[in-house]
C-alpha cells in the first residue's frame, strides 16, 4: 500500500475519532461522504481540511476544491503528493 494512503488512513482515523475503524478498512477508493463510505459530515470536512493545513502545509482556496479533493482518500493523496508543502 502507498505510505501516504496509509499515513493518511490513519491521521483520518485519529484526527476524527474513528475508534472502531482501521486503516485496513478504509477503502482508498470508497467515498468519505455520504452512504457507502465511512458517512463523513460537514465538521469532519473542516477536520480534514485543518488536517492538511497542520501536517502537510496546504491550503485550499475554496470550499468548491475541498469537495474535488475530499471525495476519497486516494484523491487526497493525489493532492498531497502533488502540493504538500512539507
Amino acid at each position: 500500500m502507498n505510505e501516504l494512503i496509509l499515513e493518511l488512513k490513519e491521521e483520518i482515523i485519529k484526527v476524527l475519532n474513528l475508534e472502531d475503524i482501521t486503516p485496513e478498512d478504509i477503502d482508498p477508493k470508497a467515498p468519505l461522504f455520504g452512504a457507502g463510505g465511512l458517512g463523513l459530515d460537514s465538521i469532519d470536512a473542516l477536520e480534514l481540511i485543518v488536517l492538511l493545513e497542520k501536517r502537510y502545509g496546504i491550503r485550499l482556496a475554496s470550499a468548491a476544491e475541498g469537495k474535488t479533493i475530499f471525495t476519497s482518500v486516494e484523491n487526497i493523496s493525489k493532492y498531497v503528493s502533488e502540493n504538500r508543502k512539507r
